[in-house]
């Protein structure tokens, strides 16, 4: 049977409990949706004792599918105000998983200043551990000191110095399966913060003694079922390229389409395209004995991660992803990949959402505090926040606050959150996830780069955002999203796999919907937080500028934009 760790960071107390009967059916997003409809009010402060901060496995972890080990956290967002959910790859879901853990919760608000950490030990026992030695760390000194304490296989889920001071860009860190550093971040929504009102520093999951096994409903039809879909995933062109570049070649599709956000998303094209494109990052990725081809869980086997190293074959960052390279690149007209690779292991250093950091570098540089393209002044942003200067604190609460601050009138964010790397005036589909998703301005909520089908057309567009959000909410709630494309596309195998595992009648209608029922209930979360249909509008500048690479803008009405998410 499944358990749950309960930390209460107010009595500084943990207890163990069995997962509820009613949670058995949900997972990740979904579970966390579940928990947060139905035990935390929406009114709440998200940086007060009300909030929770959730972190749990999906429907799958524990049994041997291959990327079923994503680890969900979510509580109400201290950036959109609303109900957040960040999936994160690494190895602490399949840690937990192995003993037996579904969720560990945290609530509370302490009444001292006091740090603490968790650990869950080789037995399978958890207990708190006094932290104040670690405050102040930022998450590669840390980890590396966890590990001198603890030994080199543990996991690690923790806050830098972001989340201790509560910035509402701030990030969990989580172990890198390859590489072993923590560069693998539950990023959106500064749920950072959240763990760090709680004064929890870290999570540590030594590596289990004995494996806690999977209650597989019938494990036989459980296997014919993954063999078919780890088959097809394999065989699927969309692995193939992940496998062969990673998500870094997205660019050589967005750059030339004008999805690709330049200059703070004023709709131009990038005239040093050609810098970050899939060919460059390939040959950056060599230098100093660079890898791709990992996988940031255990048993992956798209395998779409890599390292990159200096010259000298010196780490400097992994898990090198198109949305940092976008927006922490072409969006702040800097189109160099070391500069770039400097920015990311900065961020997850300190831990903060290199998203958020690339829209609110990108507004500062709009409003003239420093100019376009200075890398280096980019990275002395970053370390303003790291040292807590008046600017740093600013802008450490995200895009909007700086952009408002700062006087700028593009300001790219939507419920609070900045958009990911793609422009919605030449990916429609997507500007419609932006708008209507409960989860803020999301690419993983529903991204509709789809082959063959006119981005920059309003033609079906409403279906196509609503069906890929359901779809990416399953996701969500089971494994890796690029895994749950080709499950998402085998209803004569992905039914099979749940009722192998849960037991039960299973269609495909079924398993879609887990994910309309998961929005479902963070869209009544988010109305109950006071949330209106209001929110749901991109920023005004994307429906009167238009995008100079293809004259186009977004130009979907509030009627139609009601239609998403209508199930």
């Amino acid at each position: 049977m499944f358990r749950i760790l309960k930390v209460d960071a107010g009595a500084k107390t943990l207890v163990e409990e069995e997962l509820n009967s009613a949670y058995r059916e949900y997972g990740g997003r979904g579970l966390i949706a579940k928990i947060m409809l139905a035990e935390v009010n929406p009114a709440c402060d998200p940086l007060g004792a009300e909030n929770k901060l959730i972190i749990c496995t999906g429907l799958l972890a524990g049994t041997s599918v291959p990327m079923a080990h994503r680890l969900s956290v979510g509580g109400k967002s201290p950036l959109t105000g609303g109900i957040k959910e960040a999936n994160v790859g690494g190895t602490a879901a399949t840690a937990l998983s192995r003993h037996g853990i579904k969720m560990i919760v945290l609530e509370g608000l302490p009444k001292s200043e006091e740090w603490h950490f968790v650990r869950v030990a080789r037995d399978g026992s958890a207990e708190l551990v006094a932290a104040d030695e670690y405050a102040g760390l930022n998450n590669y000194q840390l980890h590396g000191k966890l590990k001198e304490r603890y030994g080199d296989d543990i996991s690690v889920i923790s806050i830098g110095t972001a989340g201790e001071r509560q910035y509402k860009n701030s990030t969990l860190q989580v172990t890198d399966a390859s590489s072993g550093h923590p560069s693998r971040a539950a990023a959106r929504g500064g749920l950072g913060a959240v763990m760090g009102s709680k004064k929890i520093k870290a999570i540590v999951i030594e590596k289990s003694e004995a494996r806690q096994a999977f209650p597989y409903a019938d494990k036989d039809l459980f296997e014919k079922a993954k063999k078919a879909l780890v088959q097809r995933t394999l065989d699927n062109p969309l692995s193939h390229g992940l496998m062969e570049v990673g998500t870094a070649a997205t660019t050589n599709v967005s750059g030339v389409t004008g999805m690709l956000p330049v200059r703070n998303f004023s709709g131009t094209f990038f005239d040093k395209l050609d810098s970050v494109s899939a060919e460059a990052f390939m040959q950056r990725l060599q230098v100093g004995g660079g890898r791709n081809k990992e996988g940031c869980q255990a048993g992956c086997i798209i395998k779409c991660s890599n390292t990159i190293n200096d010259a000298e074959g010196n780490y400097i960052t992994s898990g090198f992803e198109y949305e940092t390279i976008a927006l922490c690149g072409p969006n702040c007209d800097i189109g160099d990949f070391d500069a770039i690779a400097r920015i990311d292991r900065l961020c997850d250093d300190f831990g903060i959402d290199t998203m958020e950091t690339g829209c609110t570098i990108a507004v500062c540089m709009e409003a003239g505090k420093i100019p376009w393209g200075d890398s280096e002044a980019a990275i002395g942003l970053i370390r303003e926040m790291m040292e807590g200067t008046e600017f740093g604190m600013l802008l450490g609460q995200g895009t909007e606050a700086a952009g408002k601050a700062l006087g700028v009138s593009r300001i790219p964010t939507v419920k609070g959150q900045s958009m990911a790397a793609y422009d919605p005036r030449n990916l429609k589909g997507t500007g419609l996830t932006y708008a209507t998703s409960p989860m803020g301005a999301d690419h993983t909520a529903g991204l509709t780069l789809l082959p063959g089908v006119d981005h920059a057309s309003k033609t079906a567009q409403v279906a196509i955002s609503s069906q890929l959000q359901a779809i990416s909410a399953v996701a969500d709630c089971v494994m890796c999203l690029f895994g749950w494309f080709t499950a998402a596309t085998a209803p004569e195998i992905t039914p099979d796999l749940f009722a192998g595992a849960l037991g039960g009648e299973w269609t495909f209608l079924r398993v879609y919907g887990i994910g309309a029922e998961t929005i479902m209930m963070e869209k009544a979360f988010n109305t109950a937080a006071g949330f209106t249909a209001d929110s749901d509008r991109l920023p005004g500048f994307f429906y009167t500028d238009r995008s100079a690479v293809t004259g186009s803008t977004f130009d979907f009405s509030p009627e139609e934009i009601a239609q998403v998410l209508n199930f």
